[in-house]
């Protein structure tokens, strides 16, 4: 705490004076500055943006945002931005003091989780009763919003680019809708009662509620906390006695809970198999699929759908 404390005072310090180009050079006559948290909400800004802007994404492919602490690096990146963009709802749970002192201070911020409607947000367990998940970006409408929010927040900054931004945010949502009508295709592909997803922790619930699956996760919605023991063979009890075929790693995240997982099932007389590695939190590298959101999203699908129907290791 006392470290991240330090990034506070450096921020105010970065920032007792403004950059010379954000204040001579009008908005309109350059792209627009963004610097994004997360690669899904990079993505999100590159994808509404397009070229009136240039993004910048604070964490990498792979990178977990729920233990994530900025920089002093960081911190001055943000301070030279023109607008901030974040996910919210506590995803970046070690920063949130910072965007906040950002705001109080006249910069820019928006947390695109935090727009929609709290009826379509999801509570989380009983171990983070009245907070929201966080992991919106997994139900495409959701999704979808958060690009129109997003467009209108830009408009706000340059209202001369407003049509462009809004029209590429019904690009982008053309673009979700395909991507939805190719994961209800797969999901079909699946008998209802083996809709089943295990994975590392919490990401998916706003993709089980979409798309019918129930989904259980080794550890909270956030990463931070510890998994015990019997955290471990209370999920194994449950994939031993329902004979789930395979569980699902994430990209973001040590395999080691999952493994244990595995161990655990396996001595109480079932095997269950390690299906692949998800994309929850974070985005891939440029030479994988999940890229960007779509081929995010269809790896996903195809990975658990292939997993879970495989005559192999499916228990008939």
């Amino acid at each position: 705490m006392r470290l991240f404390l330090w990034y506070i005072i450096g921020f105010f310090f970065l920032t007792s004076c403004t950059s010379p180009d954000r204040l001579d050079t009008p908005i309109q006559d350059r792209t627009i500055r963004i610097v994004a948290t997360t690669s899904i909400v990079a993505d999100l800004a590159r994808q509404i943006g397009g070229a009136e802007v240039t993004v910048e994404s604070l964490m990498g492919p792979g990178v977990d945002p729920h233990l994530y602490i900025a920089s002093a690096g960081d911190v001055s990146k943000m301070s030279h931005a023109d607008i901030i963009v974040y996910n919210g709802l506590h995803l970046e749970g070690k920063m949130g003091d910072l965007f906040q002192a950002m705001n109080e201070r006249g910069y820019h911020t928006m947390a695109v989780a935090e727009v929609n409607s709290h009826d379509s947000l999801l509570i989380s367990s009983e171990l983070f009763q009245g907070n929201y998940d966080p992991h919106i970006w997994f139900d495409a409408n959701l999704w979808a919003q958060a690009g129109f929010t997003l467009a209108n927040a830009l408009s706000l900054i340059d209202s001369t680019r407003a049509d462009v931004f809004v029209d590429q945010a019904s690009n982008f949502q053309s673009k979700l809708m395909d991507t939805e009508e190719y994961v209800f295709g797969r999901v079909y592909e699946i008998p209802p009662q083996k809709r089943v997803l295990v994975t590392s922790h919490d990401a998916f619930g706003y993709f089980g509620r979409a798309y019918g699956f129930e989904v259980r996760g080794l550890q909270g919605i956030s990463t931070a906390l510890e998994v015990g023991a019997k955290d471990v063979q209370d999920l194994a009890t449950m994939v031993a006695e329902r004979r789930i075929p395979a569980m699902f790693v994430e990209s973001s995240i040590s395999p080691r809970g999952i493994e244990a997982v595995q161990e655990a099932v396996r001595s109480k007389g079932f095997n269950v198999r390690i299906g692949g590695t998800l994309y929850g939190d974070a985005l891939g590298g440029a030479s994988t699929r999940a890229v960007d959101y779509s081929g995010m999203i269809r790896h996903n699908i195809d990975t658990i759908v292939d997993a879970l129907t495989d005559s192999v290791f499916v228990d008939h």
